[in-house]
Formats: structure tokens, C-alpha cells, sequence
């Protein structure tokens, strides 16, 4: 059977997708900004069905992320491959700027991060020419002076490929398809028949978002602007329409020829965006030279056919998640943490899973004990039962975060379980309850649309408190780059840091 995509591939918090082919695998990763672990790699036989197997960056020295709020970190990876090597460029925004790891096998071990020196802006990507030379190509402010915002070039220099050093200056080879444009960022450069290729997007990563190209005979340029650029938008299918901010793409090639686009896009709800730039695909021809994106179509589909032979995953990124921790041999790969993890803070045992409490609350910009995933839905459910003692100093939870200054979250703290929403830097105490004589508490929070409960459930009895709008969870009002995640945590009362627990048995994600 032949497979059948359908959009978005990655939902949820799955941002500037880079794709690449490996034989008969396809991997794609996404910026993961100030959550740990870094960089997300999903992998794919059939570009329709999709898993995570692993991240990039997977211990604190390789991503330092001390005190980085939520949508700063890491931007915009590229994943390549070439003569059985795996090659990441990314720019971590926070802490050294642009870099490349490297391996041989998808999994890793990853080598160290190595920074590149006067590799200035952001949105890196490589590129392996015939000659196999390796070349870096990056978007920087205008070096004779930003004339206007988001006034950027796009450059290119060679890199040498045992130091990833400039091996030669920096050329600035363009700087979008159109007069006084915004944001030229997120340049790929290919190489197809005669021409040498540079697509990126342009116009901002909004409403005005979308993708274009122009090419070459010579790496270095002068480039030819494609006259049909942008390739692919929706900034001109009106703000109802259910995909918008279209943009920030890469190609892939099948073995047998096929080209295909993966791209970020939002579906927001009644104008606001909760879960986040999810990963998008469509089907790429080339004519006169030239890519057309979905021909005939021009827009983003709500399915594809791939053309490839279909192969399912049991963990597919878009499966409901039920996890029972007592069973569980190990923490799986779509966990993140809020920054760096800290080796031991949160660990299996035969009880379920222990967390060891913060002295820092969930809201803190520093390093909360929080361990949660990516919500990938409008509608959904998620329930987190953990062990409780009305004595003991820990405050534990269920929070959906937009960021540190907003979200919605209920815990149980000494006698009560409260729920709590939290907009600029502001908790509003919404309801409570009695969990005095309580030793398993399960939390609830449940969405549909723009609106949310949180509740809990103590013995047989389940309550739900009141309706909120979490509209103020969208980037539209809280701002940012990254969309709601849900998670488990837990903070010390007392201020002792690690020393004491909690421990949760159960934790449920349905739509």
C-alpha cells in the first residue's frame, strides 16, 4: 500500500523543519529553542509516518542553556548528509551562536559542538559541492548598516571540512526576492543539473511568512530571482483560511526522483495560535528549471500520497500517550525539560516516576523541575496521578505552559489541590479543593479550542473547576516562538533543592 500523508506530518510544537534522505530513511529536525533535550530527530521510511527515535544534543555541556527563557536556545537547525556522515548546523541564539556536530549514526554519539568563527546571524545550513567542498551558508544584518528592519543578507563561505572554519571570506549573494523585503532567513543551498539553488523564506515568520528561490551557474553568484517567487504562501488566502504563516522550507529527493517540500505552518484558532509552528509537506516538480510547488493546487494540501510503500510506527508522533512509569525501562525521547536536565533528577524506580523537587517554582526562568512533551492538539485530554502526603513539603503538578509568564496548571500542596492560571507574571488562584487525607492525587487539564479546565480526581470522584480562555497562551498575546507544552513537576516548599521527591504513576495525552 502506498503511503497517504496527512497535514501537518509533525503536529504540534514542530518548528522550521530541515529534511534529509539517507538511503531509504528520511529524518527531520525541528528548533526545540530553550527545552532539553535539543533538536528532535524524527524519522520516517514513508514521509507520511513518523517517530521519534532521538535528539541531537543530549547532555549540558553540548547545550548550555543557564537562564534562557523559553524562545531563545536554539533556532532553526539543518540536518545533511554526506559520504556516511550525519552534519547539524545550528545557531544556539543564547550561548555562542552558530555551530555544527556530527556522526555517523543517526543516534549519535554526537561529537562536541564546534562554533564557527565570524559565522555571524542566524539560520546556518551547509551544502557538499561535486568537488566535495563544503560550504556555510547563513543570513546576517546588512553589513553596511540595517536600512530597515529585518534588513538581512544572505552569504556564503567555504568551510574547511576537518577545522568547519572559514576557509575563505564570507560572500553576501543575496538578500530576497523582492525590494526592501523583511527576513531573508532559513537559506538552503542545492545543487540541481546546471544550477546552484538558494531557497529561503522571507517576509517574517507571520502573517507575511513564505518561501522563495533564486539560482546560479556560479556558487558565489550573481543570483537569478525566480519571477514566480514566492513558491509557496498562504499570506494571500485571507486570515480565516486554516493554515497560515507558511514558510521556512526544505527539499528532499526520494531514490527514485520524486521531490518533496517540508515547511512550517500554524492552525490557529479563531485568529490565535496555542499549539505552536507545526511541520507541513508537499509535493514538489520542476519545470524550466525551476520548483513548483503542489502544481495545480499552489497551497498546502490536507493530504498527500508520497508515492512510497507505507510503513507504520507503534510509536507514531501523532498516537495517543499512556504512560504506566513503573513498567518502563526508560524515559522516552519526547520528554523535555525546562533547559538543562541535570543528570539523576528524574528517574524509573518500581514506584513510578521520581522527580526530584526544584527549590524553584514550575514559572522560574532557571532550571524548574518539569518534565512534560509537546501538546499536538486543539482538543485534548491529559491526566498525571502521582503519590501524595499532606505533610510533606513538595508541591506537585500538571501545568500547560506557553511560557514562564503564562499558563495553566493545578498541584497539590499540602491539604489542597488548587488550580492556577498565570498570565504576565501573575497567578490567579481559580478554584481548590481538599486533599487532606488524599494519597493518590490524579490531575486533569482538558482543552477544546480556546478554552480549558483543570480538575482533579481524588478516590472515585472527579471535579472540574470552571472554564478558562487561554487565549493569553498563544503567541499572538504571550508572545515568542514555541507553542504549549504539558508536563508534569515538582518544587521544594521548604527551599531544599533535589533533596526530596515526588512521584507520579500514571500520565495520559489523548485527543
Amino acid at each position: 500500500m502506498k503511503a497517504v500523508a496527512t497535514n501537518p506530518i509533525l503536529s504540534g510544537f514542530y518548528p522550521d523543519p530541515s529534511i534529509v534522505r539517507a538511503g531509504d530513511d528520511y529524518y527531520i529536525l525541528n528548533s526545540s529553542f530553550a527545552y532539553f533535550p535539543g533538536l528532535p530527530i524524527m524519522h520516517s521510511k514513508d514521509l507520511a509516518n513518523w517517530h521519534q527515535i532521538s535528539n541531537v544534543l543530549v547532555d549540558d555541556k553540548s547545550l548550555p542553556l543557564d537562564d534562557t527563557r523559553l524562545s531563545q536556545g536554539l533556532f532553526a537547525p539543518t540536518i545533511r548528509y554526506h559520504e556516511g556522515k550525519f552534519y547539524v548546523v545550528c545557531t544556539n541564539i543564547s550561548h555562542g551562536g552558530n555551530f555544527i556536530v556530527t556522526a555517523d549514526d543517526i543516534n549519535g554519539p554526537w561529537s562536541e559542538p564546534i562554533y564557527i568563527k565570524g559565522a555571524d546571524g542566524i539560520d546556518p545550513s551547509i551544502f557538499f559541492d561535486e568537488d566535495g567542498k563544503c560550504y556555510y551558508i547563513g543570513t546576517h544584518p546588512n553589513p553596511e548598516g540595517e536600512k530597515f528592519f529585518g534588513n538581512y543578507h544572505i552569504y556564503i563561505g567555504e568551510l574547511d571540512k576537518e577545522t568547519f572554519q572559514f576557509a575563505s571570506e564570507k560572500t553576501d549573494v543575496w538578500n530576497g526576492s523582492m525590494k526592501d523585503i523583511q527576513w531573508p532567513e532559513g537559506p538552503h543551498l542545492y545543487k540541481k543539473d546546471d544550477y546552484y539553488y538558494i531557497m529561503h523564506a522571507e517576509g517574517g515568520t507571520g502573517p507575511n511568512h513564505c518561501e522563495a528561490i533564486c539560482r546560479s551557474k556560479s556558487l558565489f553568484g550573481p543570483y537569478e530571482n525566480n519571477l514566480n517567487n514566492p513558491i509557496i504562501t498562504h499570506r494571500d488566502m485571507g486570515s480565516k483560511y486554516p493554515v497560515q504563516y507558511v514558510g521556512h522550507a526544505d527539499l528532499v529527493e526520494t531514490p527514485e526522483g520524486g521531490w518533496f517540500m517540508v515547511m512550517l505552518g500554524v492552525r490557529r484558532t479563531e485568529g490565535f495560535t496555542t499549539i505552536g509552528r507545526e511541520t507541513f509537506i508537499a509535493k514538489v516538480i520542476w519545470e524550466d528549471g525551476w520548483p513548483v510547488v503542489n502544481p495545480g493546487i499552489a497551497k498546502l494540501t490536507q493530504t498527500l500520497e508520497t508515492g512510497l510503500e507505507e510503513v507504520k510506527w507503534e510509536d507514531d508522533v501523532k498516537n495517543n500517550r499512556d504512560y504506566k512509569f513503573a513498567s518502563m525501562k526508560e524515559i522516552g525521547p519526547e520528554f523535555l525539560t525546562l533547559r538543562n536536565e541535570q543528570e539523576g533528577r528524574y528517574t524509573l524506580s518500581s514506584e513510578g516516576l521520581v522527580i526530584k523537587a526544584s527549590k524553584l517554582p514550575v514559572t522560574e526562568v532557571s532550571n524548574p523541575s518539569y518534565l512534560g512533551m509537546r501538546v499536538q492538539n486543539h482538543a485534548f485530554k491529559a491526566t498525571a496521578t502521582v503519590k501524595h502526603d499532606a505533610a510533606d513539603a513538595v508541591t506537585k503538578g500538571l501545568v500547560l505552559m506557553q511560557n514562564e509568564d503564562f499558563s495553566l496548571r493545578v498541584e497539590a500542596s499540602g491539604d489542597k489541590v488548587s488550580a492556577i492560571f498565570r498570565q504576565d507574571q501573575k497567578d490567579k488562584e481559580l478554584a481548590s479543593v481538599s486533599a487532606a487525607a488524599e494519597s493518590l492525587v490524579t490531575f486533569v487539564i482538558e482543552a477544546d479550542g480556546l478554552k480549558a479546565r483543570a480538575g482533579v480526581i481524588l478516590g472515585d470522584k472527579e471535579e472540574m473547576f470552571d472554564e478558562v480562555d487561554i487565549r493569553a497562551l498563544s503567541t499572538e498575546i504571550a508572545g515568542g516562538f514555541v507553542g504549549c507544552t504539558i508536563g508534569m513537576y515538582a518544587s521544594d516548599d521548604s527551599g531544599k533543592d533535589l533533596e526530596n521527591s515526588a512521584v507520579f504513576t500514571n500520565f495520559k495525552y489523548e485527543a
